[in-house]
């Protein structure tokens, strides 16, 4: 496993929720929730990167469940892409993060309403702990690696 802080972003069209990791890797945390009507995005990404020294971020991509694009497919993409021109971006499958991340809070007690403040942040922590869980058990790094310009010739599969 990889040392360093890593920052877990989970891109909707309204809000971009995020999370981070502690420097072993080991647990993601949720961390805010930016929302796109009053805040550029990728400017707060890279700030809140910046502010925990995080070695990289691990973006969210929203596949369908039959393994094609969805409508938010290309929003993600081009929010990692603005992220990668400034620090390495993986992207990785994040299927069912979001109602994976809704099971847990309503089983915390939480109703929808409750959730809305709080549910892409822990999106954001679904992703990154998936990523994170993958990486210490294959022994790889997970999804496609984005540098400055586009996708390096890497797809590693869970």
């Amino acid at each position: 496993m990889r040392p360093g802080v890593r920052i877990g972003v989970d891109v909707g069209r309204v809000r971009v929720g995020v999370a981070r990791c502690d420097r072993d890797g080991l647990l993601a945390t949720p961390v805010e929730t930016i929302q796109r009507a009053s805040v550029e995005p990728v400017a707060r990404l890279r700030a809140i990167a910046e502010e925990l020294g995080a070695i990289e971020a691990v973006v969210g991509l929203p596949i369908s469940l039959s393994g094609g694009d969805t409508p938010s497919t290309q929003d993600a993409r081009e929010m990692a892409a603005q992220l990668a021109a400034v620090m390495p971006v993986r992207l990785v499958d994040e299927r069912l993060s979001t109602v994976t991340a809704s099971a847990g809070m309503r089983a915390s007690g939480k109703s929808s309403r409750q959730q809305r403040a709080t549910i892409d942040q822990a999106a954001a922590v679904v992703i990154l702990q998936h990523a994170l869980d993958s990486e210490r058990a294959s022994g790889r790094t997970p999804g496609e690696l984005l540098t400055d310009g586009g996708v390096a010739a890497q797809r590693e599969e869970d």
